[in-house]
């Protein structure tokens, strides 16, 4: 850290001046990220419904239909107007750019799954060609073609609109999120440091950390698939670690100046205390956030990059432009101050708290731990779900296009369940159709020879498109919710059958993803484990103060995820947060991404305790002083800090889409907890009864650590 501050303290200006301007070159290509992501990224790339839908598409030449529109008569579907109107319909369709073949009831030979219980409405399928900008092409299919038009009522569903939908709604969330907590962070800032150059500092170190991160998001765009929602945790984490290693950075400088040192020897021993401390927390928050690259999602994936790019930037912006500003301030750090800045004194409220509670640590630590599991308990019933069309609002043109499917069909035509059998089998095809048809909630079966139900074939409809050398093609429709429990057990239940053929299809792809998350799991806790217990003992030097803050934050997020499963899966606080669907599932995607994030800010805290009470330790003083005064010193930066994180994140809370919902209200809540249930409680309490042992290491240890060279 000591040539990094005195290369910035001798070439301040072009250390801030330098960066600043990189930032600003770098937009040149961050700024075209926002057309190149992408929405979806939930199911596993090497999973067997992938496989399915791989060779549905080499083998078949099928894809699945990019929009599905519900077209309602008003009228008998069979009327020779309803035909007609269909053909218009299917027309204006096809004179759409991106938009290659439209299939319906009618041209598949009206079979009556694929009109509506009423007879009243009909399925049209509408594929894009492969060059086609699906979201942009089903936002012109809703806008131009949906509504009434043709002499009926059209809507559309699938997913190339839920996208399209999400994309909208995510760059609206992006200005209004933005729009809400900077100014409020803004008068967070004035009212922690007095003044106004003081606090646009963290607000200028956070816009860095947010505009380049946007260059490596366009990056990662260029080669890979990339999530939209990868711009909200940008800003969410650019905003809030930006501000609050500024925050620490500032606090630091202006104690220093209270020294009477000079301004450089001020800034040198901001970077050689606070810099350190914040190399250390951005590189822990950047581990954990790669934690995240276990998982084959790409949505996963795409947060651990923006994660560790973010994170990454608001340590550079904070240890090279930031110290620079300071430099060429000084003292001007202090201008336009709208009250008096007082110094700071070490036997205040934090103080008194710590004192308090180290007084009393196990009737501090029962009564805590009792309110935590309290929180615990409300996740006990989780059922884990995966994204569809009802993370928008309820009032969605797309949500209520899928209604009509879920409430007028029996099956569900538009995500039907795909079989692939091999030819090397021999098996009986229409043997297995007849099994298939007599299965729990299976409504029809479709093979070469025709349509299945109960049992037997009811229609017989010839399809030559349904065979190749090496494959036979079994379409099975249900009347599940495919992305949902109930989809899991269907595709369970079928593959039980027989392991001989592959089984595909929305469900199958719904049952893969939540497996890519399951089995992957522990290896993502193992590395959050190991690695966070590795930089936190060279951070510390001591064996027992690492375990205790995993336990601690392993607690902290159980607790947060109880909560949310109150909220979100029992749709609970529409009050607060705004109306949101239900659906008595939560998405098992988010709350990884939350459980991850959260784990790593909430050691962000852990370190900016451990570094002042280590250093007081390491001054001299005992266990219980040294927690007193090293609390006094860092609260009331750790409750702002964990202030601004929350604000930032709470924004999301407003966003239409309910995985940014639960996200931004997730990460608030756990930020909030940990600086003050945690922090303020358990681990006074806890450093009090281990006392001395809180230092404490094998000597093979210790002499690891001096040999790593860490420790200052």
């Amino acid at each position: 850290m000591k040539p990094l501050s005195n290369f910035v303290i001798r070439h301040s200006k072009l250390s801030l001046f330098g960066f600043i301007a990189l930032i600003l070159f770098s937009l040149i290509g961050g700024l075209q990220a926002f057309g190149n992501l992408k929405g979806g990224g939930y199911n596993d790339p090497g999973s067997e419904s992938q496989k399915v839908t791989e060779i549905l598409k080499s083998d078949f030449s099928l894809t699945d239909p990019e929009a599905v529109l519900i077209a309602d008569m008003g009228r008998s579907v069979d009327d020779i107007q309803s035909a007609n109107n269909a053909e218009l319909i299917s027309s204006a369709l096809l004179e759409i750019a991106g938009v290659d073949s439209v299939t319906s009831y009618y041209s598949l030979g009206r079979p009556p799954t694929l009109k509506s219980t009423d007879g009243e409405a009909v399925y049209m399928f509408v594929k894009f060609t492969e060059d086609a900008k699906a979201a942009e092409v089903a936002q012109t299919i809703a806008d131009d073609v949906g509504g009434n038009n043709f002499g009926a009522t059209i809507y559309v569903a699938g997913w190339a609109p839920i996208t399209s939908e999400i994309n909208h709604i995510v760059e609206e969330d992006l200005v209004r999120t933005e729009s809400i907590a900077v100014p409020i962070i803004l008068l967070l800032m004035i009212f922690v440091f007095g003044s106004v150059v003081a606090a646009g500092l963290p607000i200028m170190i956070a816009m860095l950390s947010i505009l380049g991160s946007f260059f490596f998001i366009w990056l990662s765009s260029l080669f890979t698939d990339t999530s939209t929602f990868s711009v909200n945790i940008i800003t969410g984490i650019g905003l809030g670690l930006g501000i609050d290693y500024a925050l620490l950075m500032v606090n630091r400088f202006r104690e220093e100046r209270h020294k009477s040192l000079t301004v450089a020897q001020s800034v040198e021993n901001t970077m050689l205390s606070a810099g350190r401390t914040v190399f250390f927390s951005g590189f822990t928050v950047a581990v954990v956030m790669l934690a995240l690259n276990f998982f084959p999602q790409y949505f996963l994936k795409s947060f651990a990059l923006a994660g560790l790019v973010s994170v990454s930037l608001a340590v550079g912006a904070a240890l090279i432009a930031l110290p620079a500003a300071l430099n060429l301030l000084g003292d001007n750090v202090n201008r336009w101050p709208l009250f008096k800045h007082r110094a700071p004194k070490d036997n205040g409220f934090w103080a008194k708290l710590a004192k308090f509670v180290m007084k009393r640590p196990i009737p501090v630590i029962l009564v805590t731990v009792i309110a935590l599991g309290s929180l615990t308990s409300l996740g006990m019933n989780v059922k884990l779900g995966q994204v569809d069309d009802r993370i928008l609002p309820k009032d969605n043109r797309v949500v209520i296009a899928t209604n009509q499917i879920r409430e007028r069909f029996d099956g569900r035509e538009g995500s039907p369940v795909e079989l692939l059998v091999p030819k090397s089998d021999n098996r009986d095809i229409q043997e297995l159709a007849i099994d298939l048809s007599k299965q729990d909630h299976i409504t029809r079966v479709e093979t070469s020879e025709g349509f299945y139900s109960d049992g037997s074939l009811v229609a017989a409809f010839p399809r030559g498109d349904f065979e190749t050398d090496q494959w036979s093609r079994v379409v099975a429709i249900a009347d599940v919710e495919p992305r949902s429990p109930e989809g899991e057990a269907l595709t369970n239940q079928l593959r039980a059958i027989d392991d001989s053929f592959l089984v595909g299809g929305s469900a199958a792809t719904y049952t893969d993803a939540l497996a890519g998350i399951t089995n992957n799991l522990p290896w993502a806790l193992l590395w959050i484990v190991i690695t966070t217990l590795i930089l936190l003992f060279l951070f510390t030097g001591s064996l027992i103060l690492p375990i205790k803050a995993v336990i601690l934050n392993f607690m902290s997020l159980i607790a947060t995820m109880g909560f949310l499963v109150w909220v979100f899966m029992n749709g609970n606080l529409r009050w607060l947060i705004g109306d949101f669907n239900s659906t008595g599932t939560i998405d098992s995607s988010s709350l990884v991404l939350v459980a991850v994030i959260s784990f790593g800010l909430s050691m962000d805290y852990e370190l900016f305790l451990l570094s002042r009470i280590k250093e007081q330790h390491d001054n001299g003083l005992d266990t219980v002083n040294s927690v007193a005064v090293g609390l006094q010193r860092s609260g009331r930066i750790i409750t702002t800090a964990a202030l601004v994180l929350a604000v930032s994140f709470a924004a999301f809370a407003t966003s239409g889409v309910s995985i940014m919902k639960m996200l931004g209200l997730g990460i608030a809540f756990a930020v909030l907890l940990d600086a003050t249930v945690i922090r303020a409680l358990l681990v006074p309490a806890l450093m009090r009864l281990f006392g001395n042992a809180n230092w404490y290491a094998p000597k093979w240890m210790k002499w690891i650590q001096r040999k790593v060279g860490l420790e200052h």
